[in-house]
């Protein structure tokens, strides 16, 4: 206990980081403080609260219940995911948009510009399939076209300043702003969830069901943390070189290369555009298909939203890891830097021998992962409260310990470099961006 007060206070020691924490904190306050502005013009009274099964009940406790009290922020930092999941698509499938990529900082300029473009497209139409879809009739005080205007704009208003804070926590604050902005709003959600699922679990039998289900959340939680940190390491040998009468080099090293590598990036992906069936089916569900569509993939237990949604994790898993990892870099870096991997050639053979490990160990990693996402369904199918469920691994449990994680290590790297103790004794924190570091 000593220890960990001594660490609290080496972290408000340093002026910059301390800085950083209360601007983080700052930052997710008012983001809180807005999900529960109501959009004028709607009743709350006649809301009828958080949705209580399927798709619907996920997305609010990604939202932090913003969705389910029609907030200005009822929608979040999801669109946004939406358009950059297009972009880079485009930037991986055009050459105009490859070149682009490729032009440095006047390049990502134009692509964030594109982006925020598509992020107030993409509201627009889901705004209007929330209002739709989701908000009952009654709760509408003066329907007209006037009232679906102002919604559509303000909500579009609340996803851009949502975008905006999610980039401020990046530049001011600590870790990735945008994942920070998702978990907030499932931390918020978790307590209320956790006193549901005990109240539920009445009398002997039900507190034995109760405990059984948190030793097997804990479970799950450190098989997460494992495959989260999992690596494999690829050897290198730096060789020797004389400079004067000195030799130099000749040093043994390794590339970590993760078995996530991706981290939780293709489950938010995954789940951004799993979110976009059920609007479309709230849109037209006076039609069959709509209605179809709607009902389908609003059942996050259904075999259909599972198919494809594990489907999408694996192809995102891959995108993802082939636009954050480059082989052809790293062995540049290794061959300029007078590196080598033991046995293989340098250049074009060790970027290939790269890519072969990567890709081995990436598919066990995406299949971990599909595994990891789909396990509220089987919970919730097992008997496990919905809302308690969604915190059963899936996409809430694995965004918690990812940003978690790159927080930890974030801060570790502070306490590090002005020659404190770490936050761990027993070794470093490792975060989810560690990876292929030659």
């Amino acid at each position: 206990m000593k220890r960990f007060f001594q660490t609290i206070k080496n972290i408000f020691s340093i002026e910059d980081l301390r800085v950083r924490i209360l601007n983080t904190m700052g930052f997710l306050i008012i983001f809180r403080l807005g999900s529960y502005i109501v959009l004028p013009g709607i009743d709350p009274a006649a809301l009828t609260g958080a949705p209580q099964e399927g798709i619907l009940a996920l997305l609010n406790t990604f939202l932090g219940g913003s969705f389910s009290r029609a907030s200005i922020f009822a929608l979040g930092i999801m669109p946004y995911i939406s358009a950059s999941i297009i972009v880079q698509l485009l930037t991986v499938a055009v050459p105009y948009f490859q070149k682009m990529q490729k032009e440095g900082d006047s390049g990502r300029k134009r692509l964030n510009q594109i982006t925020r473009v598509l992020t107030i497209l993409i509201t627009g139409f889901q705004s209007y399939g929330y209002i739709r879809g989701t908000i009952p009739n009654e709760a509408i005080i003066n329907p007209g076209f006037f009232f679906y205007f102002s919604a559509i704009a303000i909500l579009i208003g609340g996803t851009m300043f949502c975008m905006w804070l999610g980039e401020r926590i990046t530049d001011k604050g600590i870790g990735n702003g945008i994942s920070m902005l998702i978990m907030i709003g499932i931390v918020s959600r978790f307590p209320g969830s956790i006193i549901d699922e005990a109240v539920n679990n009445r009398g002997l039998s039900g507190g034995i069901i109760f405990v059984i289900e948190l030793l097997a959340l804990f479970a799950v939680v450190m098989g997460v943390i494992l495959i989260t940190q999992a690596t494999r390491r690829i050897p290198i040998q730096y060789a020797k070189q004389v400079v004067g009468n000195k030799l130099y080099g000749g040093k043994r090293d390794f590339i970590p290369l993760k078995l996530n590598s991706a981290g939780v990036m293709p489950i938010i992906f995954a789940q951004a555009l799993m979110f976009i069936p059920a609007l479309v089916g709230g849109i037209w569900r006076d039609s069959e298909a709509g209605a179809y569509i709607g009902s389908t993939f609003s059942d996050f237990t259904s075999w259909q939203y599972n198919v494809v949604f594990g489907l999408l994790i694996l192809l995102f898993t891959f995108f993802y890891t082939a636009i954050t990892i480059n082989s052809n870099d790293i062995a540049d870096n290794l061959k300029r830097n007078g590196g080598f991997v033991p046995g293989v050639k340098p250049g074009k053979q060790t970027s290939e021998f790269i890519d072969t490990v990567l890709s081995r160990i990436t598919l066990p990693g995406a299949i971990f992962l599909v595994i990891i996402a789909v396990m509220p369904a089987f919970a919730v199918i097992a008997g496990v409260g919905q809302n308690f469920a969604q915190f059963f691994g899936g996409t809430s449990l694995l965004i918690l310990v990812g940003v978690v994680l790159d927080t930890l290590q974030q801060i570790e790297s502070y306490l590090l470099m002005r020659h404190y103790e770490g936050m761990m004794k027993s070794g470093r924190v490792k975060g989810r961006s560690q990876f292929a570091a030659a």
